[in-house]
């Protein structure tokens, strides 16, 4: 939850390359998914686990909800690499699709890599279309990344640990009234409300 945190701060203190914050005041959700591992040699996967969260009608953010980001790909590849993955969602139908099951970027929603500064006139018509834009941040170099095929999905048995219950459902963390929720989960809500508040005109 801290990393979460840490990389949102990060990526957000520098505007030429950040995430543009009109696509942030209008997100209906966003996942940030710290240090994936992409290894491989020829044959490359990559996993990573990180946190999901979505926008009420008021404009708050929910409690954090635990996820898990996986994929492969085949093609000349070797080494490894550790990437922070944030994913924007634009839709709610996006974000309810991953509610409700295992959830593949690229077939269960158009994903595109997005724009980065403080404008999104260079996107393109592609990433303008997709419901859910995806970045990237490796070796300090942030920008909009393919994410197709990788399949991200709720992780009951960590919310079940971080929430200290036998079980609690995804639509319990997320839209559910009088969870309680350990402080760092509070803090990693205050960083996002910061960088999706629209400026004071």
């Amino acid at each position: 939850m801290q990393q979460a945190g840490t990389v949102m701060e990060q990526i957000m203190a520098i505007p030429e390359s950040a995430i543009p914050p009109n696509l942030l005041n209008n997100a209906h959700g966003i996942a940030i998914v710290p240090g994936v591992i992409k290894a491989g040699f020829v044959i490359g996967a990559r996993y990573g686990t990180g946190v999901v969260l979505v926008r009420n009608s008021a404009g708050q953010w929910s409690n954090p909800c635990m996820v898990s980001l996986a994929g492969g790909s085949v093609g000349w590849q070797v080494g490894a690499q550790s990437t922070d993955v944030i994913l924007v969602f634009k839709s709610a139908r996006s974000v309810e699709g991953l509610i409700k099951g295992k959830f593949t970027l690229g077939v269960d929603a158009a994903v595109a890599a997005g724009p980065v500064g403080r404008r999104v006139e260079g996107a393109t018509d592609i990433a303008l279309k997709a419901e859910i834009l995806s970045y990237s941040r490796s070796r300090g170099f942030f920008a909009g990344v393919s994410l197709e095929g990788s399949a991200l999905q709720i992780d009951d048995k960590a919310n079940a640990g971080y929430y200290q219950q036998s079980y609690v459902r995804a639509n319990d963390v997320l839209y559910g009234p009088g969870l309680s929720a350990p402080q760092s989960a509070h803090r990693l809500r205050e960083i996002l409300a910061i960088y999706s508040t629209p400026p004071v005109r």
